[in-house]
C-alpha cells in the first residue's frame, strides 16, 4: 500500500518555514531549537513541519538539510526544487492524476480521499489539502521556472493560422480573420495534435 501523503494540522506553518529557510543560514541539522531560535517559530504548532520537511525531501531522515533544500534557497532553482519536492512527498497524488497540481480543489480532495481510504469530512483530508496547496506555491510547472537561464532556453513557437472564408455582413462587407497561435515550446506531438484538432473542430469550419 503506498505511503499516506504528509500534512501538518497547522499547514500555514509550512508557508512561514519555507519563507524563513529561504534567508537563513543552512544549518548542520534541521532540530527544534534552529526552528525557534533562528527562524524564530517558537510552540508546539510548528514542530510537525520537520517531519513533513523529511516526507518531501527537505531533510534527511536524521535532520541534515540535503541538496534539494540548498537548492530551495536559490531563487533560480527554488521552483524547480518545490516541484521536486511536491512530487516526492505527494507520489501516492500524482500515480492517481499526473496533472493533480492542475486539479481543482474538488478533484484534488476526491484523490486524496481514494488513496488516504479516510472519510471525506475527516480534519485529515483538509489538512494533507492545506499542506499540498502550501508546498505547490513555491513550485513552478511545465517549465515555467522564472530564471533567466530558463527563460533564454525556451522558445515559443508561433503559428500563423488564415482562413479563407469571409464573414458577410448585411451591408455588404465581407471580413476574413487570422489566428495567431503561440505554441508551447515542446517535443510531445500529441501536444501540438490535440491544438490543431480543436482548431479544425471549432474554428475552422
Amino acid at each position: 500500500m503506498a505511503e499516506k501523503p504528509p500534512y501538518v494540522t497547522a499547514y500555514g506553518n509550512i508557508t512561514k518555514v519555507l519563507q524563513q529557510i529561504q534567508s537563513a543560514a543552512v544549518p548542520s541539522r534541521f532540530t527544534q531549537d534552529f526552528l525557534a531560535t533562528k527562524l524564530n517559530l517558537k510552540g508546539g504548532s510548528p514542530k510537525p513541519v520537520i517531519p513533513f520537511l523529511k516526507r518531501t525531501g527537505f531533510l534527511g531522515s536524521d535532520g541534515v538539510p540535503t541538496d534539494l533544500y540548498k537548492r530551495f534557497r536559490n531563487a533560480s532553482e527554488r521552483g524547480k526544487a518545490a516541484n521536486e519536492a511536491l512530487r516526492k512527498g505527494y507520489s501516492s497524488l500524482y500515480e492517481v492524476n499526473e496533472y493533480i497540481h492542475d486539479a481543482a480543489d474538488k478533484e484534488v480532495k476526491g484523490v486524496i480521499v481514494q488513496v488516504t481510504g479516510v472519510d471525506q469530512n475527516s480534519n485529515a483530508v483538509k489538512a494533507t489539502m492545506g499542506s499540498f496547496r502550501a508546498l505547490k506555491e513555491f513550485a513552478t510547472f511545465n517549465g515555467d521556472e522564472n530564471s533567466e537561464a530558463d527563460v533564454e532556453e525556451k522558445t515559443v513557437v508561433g503559428v500563423e493560422v488564415q482562413s479563407d472564408e469571409k464573414v458577410v455582413l448585411k451591408n455588404g462587407l465581407g471580413l476574413s480573420y487570422t489566428l495567431n497561435l503561440n505554441l508551447p515550446a515542446t517535443s510531445d506531438i500529441t501536444v501540438f495534435n490535440a491544438i490543431f484538432k480543436s482548431l479544425k473542430e471549432n474554428l475552422l469550419k
